[in-house]
């Protein structure tokens, strides 16, 4: 009896007792699908932590909103649903000026802009994200967006009373000073907002419109090129701190692989969406400079609606960004 009782305690250590080989497998909510140059950037960052820390380290990539919804993948990370993230920064922007700073049109005009915006508020929205028991890892911008609409359009003023597809707050108040109707949709759900009547016209990558397939729902693509949004790839604090200091620089390495490989992606995939989106029978063009000029000014109400109420971190911001 007392070699049974001995046995039964040796099992039982071997069974509950922490192992030097027993890997970690973290699960990471993404908002895009597979196919998506963002998701394939996180795939390659995966793939990269996994082997240079000896399989010890998983990362379970849920593509397409499949763990999470998108607005629900920052508190997800934060409870620790999921390990890891990667969020639309911008959809976020109620939450705080600088979460919706590069989503407002003509902050940024291009890859070049966008860059100069992420160094120069990277500190801010590091800071934010600490508070809030998250560590950021990196950032990579999107392409400058375009308007998609089923019929031409020649000024602001023909959006007027049209339902338009909004996916944070900047961009329904661009609809709104356009004179549309914001409506929230997700990017998983375009098609079907088109095809149902829910919306008819939106604002939104190259990229997107292909995953998306907006030839099947729309006719023409005005290439704005305005709104350079970020998306934002983050850790669990409680998770990054508990690591060992060659983890922790595994992953920050790695990290800042993929932020320079994903602007990289970023641009080439632009370019490789806009010639699909023609090939495929849209008409995409730049909009004419009666239109362009009016956005612009709508761009330049909302960066002083912003500014209004950013405070000093946003007053030191914009002097510094027009500067450079």
């Amino acid at each position: 009896m007392k070699k049974f009782a001995v046995a039964c305690l040796m099992l039982g250590a071997l069974l509950f007792a922490p192992t030097a080989n027993a890997a970690t497998s973290w699960d990471m909510a993404t908002p895009y699908p597979e196919q998506n140059f963002h998701t394939q950037n996180i795939l390659m960052f995966a793939k990269e932590i996994e082997q240079e820390t000896g399989g010890q380290y998983k990362i379970k990539v849920h593509s397409n909103a499949s763990l999470l919804k998108m607005p629900d993948i920052k508190r997800g990370v934060q409870t620790g649903q999921a390990a890891l993230g990667e969020i639309l920064l911008s959809a976020y922007g109620n939450e705080d000026p600088f979460f919706q700073l590069d989503g407002i049109p003509f902050v940024s005009t291009g890859y070049d802009t966008a860059k100069v915006v992420w160094d120069k508020t990277k500190q801010f929205i590091d800071a934010r994200f600490k508070k809030q028991g998250m560590t950021v890892l990196y950032a990579v911008s999107w392409p400058g967006q375009g308007i998609y609409t089923k019929t031409p359009m020649a000024s602001v003023a023909d959006f007027k009373g049209l339902k338009f597809r909004t996916y944070n707050p900047a961009t329904a108040r661009l609809a709104e000073l356009m004179g549309s109707v914001p409506t929230t949709i997700q990017a998983a759900e375009v098609p079907q907002a088109f095809a149902t009547g829910v919306v008819s016209a939106m604002i939104t990558s190259a990229i997107t419109g292909v995953d998306s397939q907006s030839w099947d729902f729309a006719k023409y693509f005005y290439d704005v090129g305005a709104l350079n949004n970020k998306n934002l790839v983050f850790i669990n604090a409680k998770v990054f701190d508990a690591l060992d200091k060659k983890t922790k620089d595994i992953i920050l390495a790695a990290s800042a692989r993929a932020e320079k490989r994903g602007w990289e992606m970023s641009a080439k995939a632009h370019e490789a969406s806009l010639k699909t989106l023609a090939e495929k029978g849209m008409k995409v063009e730049k909009p004419n400079e009666k239109f362009y000029g009016e956005l612009q000014a709508i761009g330049e109400k909302m960066i002083q609606e912003w500014l209004d109420k950013a405070g000093p971190d946003g007053k030191a911001f914009w002097e510094s960004y027009r500067k450079k």
